[in-house]
């Protein structure tokens, strides 16, 4: 297979600052600087203090700084134009869906952790809820929770979320050791879009996109950057040098 057909064939990189990292006063100014410094995507945290033990934002904030980002991004000629990921760590997801669809989301990121012991079915319904609501459909598993909890979802979803920190709180120390799960991921799913998230910066970039991540949110390391857009670039870097080292067997 040459290079320029596994190129075509590889998930695109995408580079997701996480707002969490981000002064909130100044939240809808910080989401267009990290649109206009390179950003492919924004990170939004969503926390209910009870499936974490933090509470952030919710759709009322995300309705304002989607209508922000429609009225200050360049070219901006869809109210989607900014894909708006929403990781929505709360223990009952379903709950929130309809007001996120209507306040701009992209993507709605359940964690299985929070819907698993409602059984196979009811998952597979909250999924096909997620995209008739128009959006795409991810599930997150925490750190110690093994890929093969959500094996049977795969097919189902747009992305598949590896937390390589605990979920709840920004800056924390990334988890290599989470790595052998991307590079699994990887390998029995060779286009899939696999998602991380926790400690990423340009230290540590090379060890997700070498197991095979190719959607990365960065939180601390861009927002405390005095040059976002040279980090931004330095993490699109590894993850699109990276793909030329995967398995080629990945992607027979």
């Amino acid at each position: 297979m040459s290079k320029d057909t596994r190129n075509e064939r590889l998930p695109n990189t995408m580079i997701g600052p996480s707002l969490l990292a981000c002064d909130f006063a100044k939240l809808g100014d910080e989401s267009v600087r990290m649109v206009k410094c390179g950003a492919d995507y924004l990170h939004y945290d969503v926390m209910d203090g009870h499936f974490v033990p933090n509470i952030t934002v919710g759709a009322p904030v995300l309705k304002c700084l989607r209508n922000h980002l429609d009225n200050n991004v360049p070219n901006s000629d869809s109210s989607q134009n900014v894909y708006l990921d929403c990781h929505m760590m709360v223990s009952d997801p379903a709950k929130w869906l309809e007001d996120f669809a209507k306040a701009g989301a992209t993507l709605y990121t359940f964690h299985i952790e929070a819907v698993q012991e409602r059984g196979r079915d009811y998952v597979v319904d909250l999924i096909q809820k997620i995209k008739k609501h128009g959006l795409k459909a991810g599930v997150g598993i925490k750190p110690a929770t093994p890929i093969d909890a959500i094996e049977d979802l795969v097919e189902l979803v747009d992305v598949v979320l590896i937390m390589t920190v605990e979920p709840g709180f920004g800056g924390q120390k990334f988890m290599e050791d989470m790595m052998p799960k991307v590079k699994e991921l990887r390998k029995r799913h060779p286009h899939l879009n696999i998602e991380v998230d926790g400690g990423l910066s340009p230290s540590t970039i090379d060890h997700a996109s070498c197991a095979g991540a190719n959607m990365i949110v960065a939180g601390s390391s861009v927002f405390s950057s005095d040059n976002p857009t040279e980090v931004i670039t330095n993490l699109k870097n590894s993850v699109n040098k990276a793909k030329q080292n995967w398995p080629t067997s990945c992607l027979l």
